[in-house]
């Protein structure tokens, strides 16, 4: 059975919906969803048949001049398509930017609370911050660009490229099927952001315009 994936506006969304989303995996509750149906323009479903796999709250705009898409709130389901799911949620998003910003480069950001949502970024060059490496003014400057467009900039550390507190309302929801496939200096990294408070991390990269081409080609 293939996957489906599609993009609606998600002012769409009725509590039905709602109730949907909040039941995949009970990762983000109606409330979180509720408040990212008001914060993020397009809401994209992936579905096997009738059967509800992933979803994500997301929105095309320009910081400062530059092409962005920001993954305010993503979900995938724990099941064996698992991997399959997180491509074609990547994959349309990266159509819709190639749609929205052709011949451009695009800054792709969103927050995180644990290694495995970089096997998102994959296809992205420059990802931002990465164990080993020292992010210099311009990386940080993103970095604090994006927490003030999280709205959780109160308590970000450009450092540290985290924020506690309120920064969960929306995050990049993926557990892979292989953690022990991980990259132990990325999964130490990770395990400094402060989870229990309520915390994430702040991640982006780049997707060259020659690039996007290929990615979010359909």
């Amino acid at each position: 059975m293939a996957l489906d994936v599609v993009t609606n506006d998600a002012s769409a969304l009725e509590d039905t919906d709602l109730e949907e989303l909040a039941s995949m995996d009970e990762a983000f509750s109606a409330g979180q969803l509720s408040k990212a149906k008001e914060d993020w323009v397009l809401i994209t479903t992936a579905r096997f048949g009738n059967a509800l796999h992933g979803f994500t709250f997301s929105t095309l705009e320009r910081i400062g001049g530059t092409p962005c898409v920001l993954i305010g709130l993503m979900s995938v389901k724990r099941s064996s398509k698992r991997d399959q799911v997180l491509r074609g949620l990547m994959n349309e998003a990266y159509h819709r930017a190639l749609m929205a910003f052709p011949d451009e480069d695009v800054v792709v950001g969103s927050r995180f609370i644990n290694a495995d949502a970089r096997e998102a970024f994959k296809d992205l060059e420059g990802v931002t911050p990465s164990p080993g490496e020292d992010a210099v003014g311009e990386e940080r400057a993103w970095g604090r660009r994006l927490a003030k467009r999280f709205s959780i900039d109160k308590t970000y550390d450009a450092k540290a490229f985290t924020a506690a507190s309120a920064a969960q309302d929306g995050y990049l929801d993926f557990e892979t099927a292989s953690p022990e496939k991980l990259d132990a200096d990325l999964v130490d990294a990770m395990s400094k952001i402060p989870v229990k408070k309520g915390g994430a991390m702040v991640v982006y990269g780049w997707t060259m315009a020659e690039d996007l081409v290929k990615l979010g080609k359909r």
